[in-house]
């Protein structure tokens, strides 16, 4: 059967999806939007399940594969919870020291696309390690629609401390060179923007579609960013005016790349969002930019 793509769906069903996705709203209210657009024999559920994601069909790297060595390893929570996890991910045939890069999941938790993520960052040279932000609360549940209503229930301003937390202990890692990069997706695109707010010796930050900080606090940014958007995503791009004017007035470094006709979420390879012409680009300078930030 032929994947589904984004021009398969009518752009007020990805609208529609996008709210649901981002807990603007919930399941029962999408399929009773979506049900005037399923046609064909279609129902609203099967439209719903047309985007849901795909992940062992978008694995590119498995997580035996020999060129790396992963593992889930504990860190100290800062805010009494005691431990938190993460999954590390280094390539076997490493010489010398590496450079860290910190990935962020999106509003679900660490799904195994975001661990695919993680791998893929390892067979470019890096040691990438991919935090669990619902490890506090018993960790990704293996369900979408149950680690959305889960994340819900994290404390915000915790969960950022967690994220700081995990970048230090990549920073001190023996492997690292101690130069640490952050790349984020949706939610975590947001995170990757509030982390170069609050570490002035974070090396490079990659936002996915993320959500902007304000103008007092980007004007704290020290590291160089590059910053991927959606050409078709109204809700992210509108705070981009105001962030890139911040920006300048703080003398940041910083690229800025919007992709045309391309939605919300375009990076990801497992749901039908995903733009593979846009997706690869965006990979490419990701890549580019943080050899050239975290290695020199």
């Amino acid at each position: 059967m032929k994947r589904k793509t984004a021009n398969d769906f009518h752009p007020e069903v990805l609208n529609l999806f996008d709210q649901y996705v981002h807990g603007q709203m919930t399941r029962r209210g999408f399929l009773k939007g979506a049900a005037k657009f399923a046609i064909a024999g279609a129902t609203a559920a099967g439209l719903l399940e047309s985007l849901s994601p795909r992940f062992a069909e978008a694995q590119q790297v498995k997580g035996n594969d020999l060129r790396i060595k992963a593992s889930y390893v504990e860190y100290p929570s800062p805010n009494g919870y005691g431990k938190l996890r993460g999954y590390l991910v280094q390539p076997t045939n490493a010489k010398g020291k590496l450079p860290t890069v910190l990935v962020v999941h999106e509003n679900r938790g660490l799904n195994p696309h975001v661990e695919d993520i993680a791998r893929r960052l390892a067979l470019d040279g890096f040691i990438a390690f991919a935090p669990d932000a619902l490890f506090p609360l018993g960790g990704y549940p293996g369900d979408e629609d149950k680690a959305r209503a889960l994340f819900s229930k994290l404390d915000q301003s915790k969960t950022r401390e967690d994220f700081i937390a995990a970048a230090n202990e990549l920073k001190a890692l023996p492997e690292g060179n101690g130069k640490v990069g952050v790349v984020g997706f949706c939610y975590g695109g947001g995170i990757a923007n509030f982390l170069a707010t609050r570490l002035p010796d974070l090396a490079a930050a990659v936002p996915f579609y993320g959500a902007q900080p304000t103008a007092e606090e980007a004007a704290k940014i020290k590291a160089p960013l590059l910053l991927h958007y959606a050409g078709a995503d109204d809700r992210i791009n509108a705070g981009w005016p105001a962030y890139e004017a911040a920006l300048k007035v703080a003398g940041v470094n910083y690229q800025a790349y919007h992709y045309a006709g391309v939605q919300h979420g375009f990076n990801n390879d497992t749901t039908p969002r995903f733009d593979e012409a846009a997706a690869k680009l965006a990979w490419e300078r990701t890549i580019a930019f943080f050899n050239q930030y975290l290695r020199s």
